[in-house]
């Protein structure tokens, strides 16, 4: 158990300094003997560290050649990918990108959830716009992310795919945290209340493309907003 967690503690550390950007990719990372000095432990427990990386697609080794670190469109861990995005050197590219990922899988959930979602669950939406109007009103940008993500929540599991939901369920710290950085501009706040009614009025009609029509618009106004205001490109 010992040399498990000696493991783990290597292999994060390295994970940690390429996410930084200490060794982009491409670059390698440093041989088993200086790893080992740096942590002091056995060239083991190192190469194990490594094999973990490298199951994780982050690093491939090359043989006669070293240890090469991989870009992170290639990696397989979805924590580690996370981690990158959350932490990583470059957060304006790693934004745009999870607008994509959201783009992609929020619009067809309001397809399908547009003749699927009950009455109960339109009031609970509109309940929620609601409450991002007080929270606007008041100034208030914890009410209003979490009124925020409690209306895309409500999409998802209206759309009646269980899938779409446990994809997205490991993004939610990330999806809050940056929630919290669009959203403290007052005129970004703006645009999604009006883009959230318009996606309620889609669903309330149960018309599936004007339902996936409307959910792309407000990734649209997303993607611009983020880009005008937070990354100012």
């Amino acid at each position: 158990m010992a040399r498990k967690s000696l493991v783990v503690e290597v292999a994060d550390d390295l994970l940690e300094r390429i996410i930084a950007g200490e060794f982009p990719p491409g670059s390698p990372v440093p041989g088993e003997l200086d790893l080992a000095e740096r942590h002091e432990v056995s060239r083991m427990t190192v190469r194990e560290a490594v094999k973990t990386l490298t199951a994780q697609n982050i690093v491939r080794v090359e043989r006669g050649r070293g240890t090469f670190v991989n870009p992170v469109s290639r990696w397989s861990s979805l924590h580690a990918v996370l981690r990158a995005t959350n932490e990583g050197t470059d957060g304006g590219d790693s934004a745009v990108k999870l607008i994509e990922l959201r783009r992609m899988l929020e619009t067809g959930a309001a397809e399908l959830a547009a003749p699927r979602i009950s009455d109960g669950e339109l009031a609970e939406l509109r309940g929620t716009v609601g409450l991002m109007r007080q929270a606007r009103a008041a100034a208030d940008l914890k009410r209003f992310v979490e009124a925020d993500l409690a209306f895309h929540d409500l999409v998802l599991r209206a759309s009646g795919n269980p899938f779409v939901v446990v994809v997205l369920e490991p993004l939610s710290q990330v999806l809050a945290e940056r929630r919290s950085e669009t959203s403290a501009v007052p005129v970004i706040q703006d645009h999604a209340i009006e883009m959230h009614e318009a996606v309620c009025a889609a669903l309330a009609g149960h018309d599936p493309q004007a339902a996936r029509a409307a959910m792309d618009a407000h990734m649209q106004q997303t993607l611009d907003d983020l880009k005008a205001y937070v990354l100012r490109r």
